[in-house]
This record gives structure tokens, C-alpha cells and sequence, in this order.
């Protein structure tokens, strides 16, 4: 774990993954679950890429340490956590994992609360040249954003939180965004740890974020 001081003074835990050398970064943003089995995982294989990954531990400014599996005690555990946190905080902690990286491109990446976490970086801050939200169930409420770099987003047709026709509310509002959604898919289908885990799925929406960040990391 390495440790970052956002602009409040706020010292915060990050999983570090990949080359510290590598020409490129990404920072991974958590779900309501801390950086737990899943996060690393995913962390450690998007360094395997050739990419710089920080995952930052968000849940930090609320209790340290946070690791929750994905049962419903869990759920409204993430989801308590998540609530005592102001939205402008996060955004500090994010923008201090950005800065981390210097003079290198960085991208973010986040699912769930991450995935809305990866929007409002690309709208609410001008820290990263590209942006990949995974099912982010916020997107919908802030659609009208203004991105300062691309942003691309994907989410499951069969996502009960994240109803289509919000989906395509997004869509309409963002012409310039590309979105993906996966017939069958349900929410957190990017989750190996997750009922609703959909490896074929995962696997091309991956497949697309990393083809995006190649293409606007340079």
C-alpha cells in the first residue's frame, strides 16, 4: 500500500500494482465494497497491460481497512460507508492519485460506485485524459456534465438499478461518450466474486477499455 495526502491534508491508503516505471497509469476506483479481493485483482491484472495502477482506498475517510464481501449485510455496510462520505472529498482523493503519476497520462477506471466516481473525474476535475465507467449507477442523475477528456461506459441490459431507459437518457445527453451495454447482463458483471458475474461480458468490456485507454493515453 502506498500513502497519499489529498489537498485537505487527508492521508489515505492505495493497492499499488505494476511497473512504477510504466510510461502510462491508471487509477482503479473501488466499489462499495473497500479495496477488497476483487479490486486487487483487477488492479493487478490491468497493470499487467504495461500500466501504473493505484486503486485508492476511498472508504479511508470513513473507517480504515474496509474489505466487504457481497452479501446483503455487506451491502448496507458499503453503502453506510459510502453515505458518510462527501462527494467533494472523494473527488480530492482522486485528484491526489492522479497527481501521484506526474508527468505521466493517466486514466481512471471504476465500477459501481467507481464507475460514477470515473464520471465525475473526467466532468468535475481536469486530472485525466481518459475515463471507463463500469455500471455506475450515479451517471444518470449528472448526465448533463460537460467531460474534459473521452469517456467511455458500459452497463448490463438486466441491471435493475440502472434502468435502460436512464441508459438512454445518458446516451442522448452525450452524444460524444461512447456507451456499451451487454444483453443479459446484470449489475456487477465484472465481478468474478459476484452471482452476476458474466465472464464473457467482462471480458469484452475489458477488452474495450483497454483498447480506449491505448488509443487517449499518449
Amino acid at each position: 500500500m502506498m500513502k497519499l495526502t489529498a489537498a485537505d491534508g487527508h492521508e489515505f491508503n492505495n493497492f499499488e500494482a505494476g511497473n512504477v516505471n510504466a510510461p502510462r497509469g491508471l487509477v482503479v476506483v473501488q466499489e462499495i465494497f473497500g479495496v477488497n479481493a476483487h479490486m486487487r485483482l483487477v488492479s493487478e491484472r490491468l497493470a499487467g497491460f504495461g500500466y501504473r495502477v493505484l486503486c485508492p482506498a476511498l472508504f479511508d475517510r470513513a473507517e480504515r481497512d474496509v474489505e466487504l464481501g457481497y452479501t446483503p449485510e455487506d451491502i448496507q455496510k458499503g453503502l453506510a460507508a459510502r453515505a458518510k462520505i462527501p462527494e467533494a472529498a472523494t473527488l480530492l482523493d482522486l485528484e491526489a492519485v492522479a497527481a501521484a503519476f506526474g508527468d505521466r497520462p493517466v486514466g481512471i477506471i471504476g465500477y459501481c460506485w467507481g464507475g460514477s466516481l470515473a464520471w465525475l473525474g473526467a466532468t468535475k476535475t481536469q486530472r485525466f485524459k481518459a475515463a471507463s465507467g463500469w455500471y455506475g449507477g450515479g451517471i444518470a442523475a449528472t448526465k448533463d456534465l460537460t467531460p474534459n477528456c473521452p469517456v467511455q461506459l458500459h452497463f448490463g441490459e438486466e441491471d435493475h438499478g440502472i434502468p435502460l431507459n436512464d441508459v438512454e437518457a445518458i446516451k442522448q445527453a452525450q452524444p460524444g461518450v461512447e456507451v456499451f451495454t451487454y444483453p443479459g447482463a446484470q449489475h456487477g458483471f465484472g465481478c468474478e466474486a459476484r452471482a452476476s458475474y458474466s465472464p464473457k461480458d467482462c471480458e469484452l468490456a475489458e477488452l474495450r477499455s483497454l483498447a480506449f485507454f491505448a488509443e487517449h493515453l499518449r
